[in-house]
Parts: C-alpha cells; sequence; structure tokens
C-alpha cells in the first residue's frame, strides 16, 4: 500500500505544464485567434443589410462555388495520386530516386506567381501540352484545378511517405501467406493504416487550394461567373479601399472552410479510433 501512494510519477518529456500551455495559447492568441477575429470585426463595421448584400451578390456566390469546386477536385486528385507517388519513392528504388523526391517540394519553393505563369504557358492554346488536346485548358475551370492540383500535391505526398515507411513489411508478408491477394492486402491491411493520413493531406491540400492566389490568377483569366475565384473579389476589393467588403467576403470563406476542416478532422479521428481498437 505504502508503495503504492508513493510511486513517483514518469517525468514529462518538456517541463512545466503550466508554463509551456500559456506560451501555446500566446501564440495560437497572437498569430491566429486576433488576426483572424480582425476579419469579423472588420465586417461588423457595416450593417447586416450592407454585409448581406456583399457576401449574396451573384458574382461573389459563382466565386465561392469555382473556389469549393476546384479546390475540393484538386484535393481529390492529389489524394490519389500522393499516394501513388509516395507509395514509389517508399518502396521502389530507381535512378533518380532523391532527384525525384526532392522535386516533390518544388511547389514549396517556386513562388506562386512563376508557377501561375508557367503553367499557363504550358496549358495555353498554343503551348507544349495545351495544343495536344482539342478543347481549351487555360482560362477555364480546369487549368484552375490544374493549378491548384500542382501547388497542393506535397502536402499529400509528405503526410502519406512517413506512415509508408513506418509500416512493417512483415506484415503483408502475413496476408499474402494465408492467401490474400495484393489488392486484398492493400485494401485490408494497409490503406486502413494510410486512411487518417490520407484524410490530413487531403484537408491540407484543400485548404491550401482555397487560399490561393498567384498560380491562380494567371490561368485563370479572372472571368466574372466563369473563372473569378473568392480570393480575387478579395484583392480586387482591397485595390478599391473597400476594407469592410474584402473582409465581408473573407469571412464567407473562412467560416465555411472552418466547418469543412472541422468534419474532415472529425472523420479522421473516427478513422483512427475504429482501426486502432481492431
Amino acid at each position: 500500500m505504502r508503495t503504492l501512494l508513493f510511486k513517483k510519477t514518469k517525468p514529462s518529456v518538456i517541463p512545466g505544464f503550466g508554463l509551456t500551455m500559456g506560451f501555446t495559447f500566446l501564440y495560437m492568441a497572437v498569430l491566429v485567434i486576433v488576426p483572424l477575429s480582425m476579419v469579423f470585426f472588420h465586417t461588423m463595421s457595416m450593417g447586416p443589410g450592407d454585409v448581406w448584400h456583399i457576401i449574396s451578390e451573384p458574382r461573389a456566390a459563382a466565386s465561392y462555388r469555382l473556389s469549393f469546386m476546384t479546390a475540393g477536385c484538386a484535393a481529390l486528385i492529389n489524394a490519389v495520386f500522393g499516394v501513388v507517388i509516395a507509395w514509389v519513392l517508399t518502396r521502389y528504388d530507381f535512378p533518380g530516386k532523391r532527384l525525384a523526391d526532392g522535386l516533390v517540394d518544388l511547389p514549396f519553393a517556386l513562388p506562386t506567381a512563376v508557377a501561375g505563369i508557367t503553367l499557363t504557358a504550358m496549358y495555353e492554346p498554343d503551348g507544349w501540352i495545351g495544343q495536344l488536346f482539342p478543347f481549351r485548358i487555360s482560362f477555364t475551370p480546369i487549368g484552375i484545378v490544374i493549378a491548384l492540383t500542382f501547388i497542393g500535391l506535397p502536402f499529400v505526398v509528405r503526410m502519406v511517405q512517413p506512415v509508408l515507411e513506418s509500416l512493417q513489411k512483415e506484415t503483408e508478408e502475413a496476408s499474402a501467406s494465408l492467401g490474400a491477394s495484393k489488392w486484398k492486402t492493400f485494401r485490408r491491411v494497409i490503406l486502413p493504416e494510410l486512411f487518417p493520413s490520407i484524410l490530413s493531406g487531403f484537408a491540407l491540400s484543400f485548404a491550401r487550394a482555397l487560399g490561393e492566389y498567384g498560380s491562380v490568377v494567371f490561368i485563370a483569366g479572372n472571368m466574372p461567373f466563369k473563372t473569378e475565384i473568392s480570393p480575387l473579389i478579395i484583392m480586387t476589393k482591397l485595390e478599391q479601399y473597400d476594407y469592410a467588403g474584402a473582409t465581408a467576403v473573407a469571412a464567407v470563406m473562412l467560416v465555411i472552410t472552418f466547418f469543412i476542416l472541422f468534419i474532415i478532422n472529425g472523420l479522421q479521428w473516427l478513422t483512427a479510433r475504429k482501426y486502432a481498437g481492431r
């Protein structure tokens, strides 16, 4: 009994829970909460009628639909091909593997404006790739999806790659020895382990695509009701010194994005809990 009463607790890796927790909340408040709250503060400087008029304009509504549709499509494409690329980089050895692995991070370092100009030149009707297609790619939603896929791919690859590296090949060999096919082994053994990281990569790619401006503004063409994204409307209002109008559109994007990411994170938590309890 005495041993149980005076049993020593395991020391924390980071000492000073109160100090570190206080620093964490201070960091979140200064760099995240306060800047985001200013968006709503500037929006509320107008009356409710004016706010509703700005955020419900047909041009703004069309930009919401285009932004979320293209960001979702790009994130889905990245979720599929990001897993494929991570699988190849993890499971196979080939000449130039390190170079290919480094190229995955290129969209992080490349200025978005440079990416936009390059993609526009490649996919315009007379471009290297655009001339191969019988339909126009640049200045259409298809071009926007391509640009958003380009800038969002590294998120999925870098989220899935460490999980693949940590998976033990003995588990796959055991599944194969029990008569499971390669596809069944991937679906029943590997995919459940990868799914939470895939959801995380999807969420990061989706969030990054929603806020992208530099690489999209060139390839989109910025035609109202057709290829005009919400970040462009925000920038246009800022150039016109309409700060309240810009923050109103930004607030709509922020609220919708928050709820979508909240749902994705909830699915990730439920999935991780489900497979952890198997």
